[in-house]
């Protein structure tokens, strides 16, 4: 049989009927991290409703003129907020550019906050007046959600539960809606998006009920992860690989171009990528090392430091 990457329901750690059940949970979760990088979260609490709603605001504005689109471009912003126009981004080490244009969402804080310098205020376009609404009531849903799943995966590393609360409270996280164009040639060398790991705490993916997510097992195999409609797909990022010594490892993967003429329909997908707060030192947590898994990272970074690092990589910056 083909391997399968986990689904879990959370509300056995949110709403558990006992302790047993909730530490099941927990083993559970970390279990699928250690092994996979990745699991599928469902009963997750966030309305289909939200979902859709947010999703036919972004597909609005995916769907408006070129000139238009790119009066929302930053240029020397590194894509930090508003719209990264088609054929930018490229994954670490790719020849060839990813097969999608995206806009991004982050978090809004007051203006005399010590982060504003490097967390711009959001853009938001004119033309789709819900887009707002719905994109950060999407951001907000979506970035609790991830702070349950830190709590959980805190608990399984022996942290207390709270570990990560005052960490990512202030996060530089981004919530991203990508289109990918339909693809009208058979014989292009780009995919949807380059084999990538991520590079933040833990990504949460809305909407990879559309196929094409693969995700590189141990052993060298790419398994398709097309999750049912009400789950909500939760890999590991580099800062939470670094900072656990890879005990949980940031799985490779990347989204490849349908056969046929699926490959004449458009996808769309809407990732959650949860940071913690700029100035955050990722530092190897002693927990996470033993004579077996002695310490790679001798030398800390902040988060900020190192997102920026990593965006040169990817041509973003």
């Amino acid at each position: 049989m083909a391997p399968r990457i986990p689904t879990l329901d959370i509300r056995r750690f949110t709403h558990p009927a006992g302790p047993a059940e909730r530490q099941a949970f927990v083993d559970e979760l970390g279990a699928a991290y250690r092994e996979w990088g990745f699991a599928g979260i469902r009963n997750h609490g966030i309305p289909q409703t939200l979902i859709d709603e947010a999703y036919a605001a972004f597909k609005a504005f995916f769907a408006l003129p070129e000139e238009t689109k790119k009066k929302y471009h930053v240029p020397g912003g590194g894509g930090a907020r508003g719209y990264t126009p088609f054929g930018i981004e490229t994954a670490k080490d790719s020849k060839h550019f990813d097969l999608k244009e995206f806009w991004h969402v982050g978090r809004e804080i007051p203006d005399d906050s010590g982060y504003r310098d490097v967390m711009p205020p959001n853009l938001w376009p004119d033309e789709v007046p819900e887009f707002r609404a719905k994109g950060y009531a999407l951001y907000q849903a979506l970035d609790h959600l991830g702070s349950q799943v830190l709590r959980a995966l805190a608990l399984h590393i022996g942290l207390p539960e709270d570990y990560f609360a005052d960490k990512t409270d202030s996060g530089n996280s981004i919530l991203r809606p990508i289109h990918y164009p339909p693809i009208t040639a058979d014989d292009i060398p780009n995919v949807r998006a380059g084999a990538h790991g991520d590079i933040n705490l833990i990504t949460l993916l809305v909407g990879a009920s559309a196929a094409g997510l693969e995700v590189l097992s141990h052993d060298g195999e790419w398994v398709p992860f097309t999750s049912d409609e009400d789950t909500i797909v939760v890999n590991i990022g580099d800062m939470l690989q670094r900072l656990t010594n890879h005990v949980y490892p940031s799985t490779i993967h990347r989204v490849v171009n349908p056969p046929g003429e699926l490959a004449r329909q458009p996808r769309y997908s809407v990732p959650f990528f949860l940071h913690p707060n700029p100035d955050f030192l990722i530092d190897v947590l002693p927990s996470c090392v033993t004579a077996d898994n002695p310490s790679r990272y001798p030398e800390p970074i902040t988060a900020q430091a190192y997102l920026e690092e990593r965006l040169r990589e990817i041509k973003l910056a």
